[in-house]
């Protein structure tokens, strides 16, 4: 079989803002694989099926000297992250030689693959895990989950909310997504766009837990409307991901509330919980007691707008 192209989405150049499509990455059409004839050195050829687009991807995106939980891309080197991949001894894309990243699914509900990088994958894993890591969630309690949307915000109060007994506060920058929040059993839903956040925190909380995605203006509020003792849990920042992050004008309420600040990386928690998440969450996703939606991007050359979207 003659060679075919291999198509990659290369890290290009670091952006200053948002990341724009064709410039911080491209996608390149140059390399090839001969699929029956790839040297294989002990390892496997993979042919990727789907790919995970998470927030985490814009943090790479940095200069090599700044330090972080995640090391950065490297110019001229493709992209990185979670994915769908099968492994055949003549197929596409790339050659792995250590298998010890990888994680092996068995899929017995016969899930879209699309699944184990969305609900059912790290972003549904990180929910899981930081919830039964760092909730303590008591019956009665108030929790807010800011910018409702994606596999870990819906599978964090989904579910948990619902089995731990919580008023569930949420919010989402659009209509459409407000109405999918109070199908999935949201007490007080709103478009955080068009209705302060604080107004709404102060109407209705205090509030006991806090899972925050987002950062700036949002956590501040969500500070001032704590109540004693309140746990927040700090999965991301976006909004400071593209234009550098605002300080804090309200923290002094940590001291003040005896407030949990908790931070939550899905690496430190995945080992502890993967077992438990997947024995929970995969049965309920196939019955559709866990309701999801997925935005699905075809192609490699659209990445970088999927990215941007994100």
């Amino acid at each position: 079989m003659a060679p075919v192209t291999n198509g990659r989405v290369l890290f290009n150049s670091i952006p200053e803002n948002f990341p724009v499509p064709g410039q911080t990455t491209v996608y390149d059409e140059s390399e090839t694989i001969d699929l029956e004839d790839v040297p294989l050195n002990g390892g496997v050829l993979i042919k990727t099926l789907d790919l995970s687009i998470d927030p985490y991807l814009r943090g790479k995106m940095r200069d090599p000297s700044i330090k972080s939980y995640s090391p950065p891309f490297e110019i001229g080197k493709p992209l990185y992250g979670g994915g769908i991949g099968v492994i055949l001894l003549h197929q596409q894309y790339f050659v792995l030689e250590q298998l010890s990243g990888l994680i092996i699914i068995q899929n017995p509900h016969k899930l879209a693959w699309s699944t184990f990088t969305g609900v059912l994958g790290m972003p549904g894993l990180t929910a899981f895990a930081g919830w039964r890591e760092f909730a303590q969630a008591k019956k009665g309690e108030t929790g807010v989950r800011d910018n409702w949307c994606g596999p870990s915000r819906i599978l964090a109060w989904s579910f948990n909310s619902q089995l731990d007994g919580l008023k569930v506060i949420a919010s989402a920058g659009s209509d459409e997504k407000v109405e999918f929040i109070k199908e999935l059993g949201a007490d007080v839903a709103f478009n955080y766009k068009t209705t302060s956040t604080e107004n709404v925190l102060q109407k209705e909380g205090p509030l006991d837990i806090f899972w925050d995605n987002v950062g700036g203006d949002i956590l501040d509020a969500a500070l001032i409307a704590a109540n004693t003792r309140a746990r927040f849990i700090e999965c991301g920042m976006i909004s400071g991901y593209n234009t550098g992050h605002n300080g804090i004008k309200n923290i002094f309420q940590i001291v003040s509330k005896a407030l949990s600040v908790l931070g939550n990386l899905v690496g430190l928690l995945a080992s502890k919980y993967i077992e438990e998440f997947r024995l929970f969450t995969e049965p309920k996703v196939a019955s559709g007691a866990i309701k999801h939606r997925e935005d699905i991007t075809q192609g490699l050359a659209k990445v970088g707008d999927a990215i941007l979207a994100v």
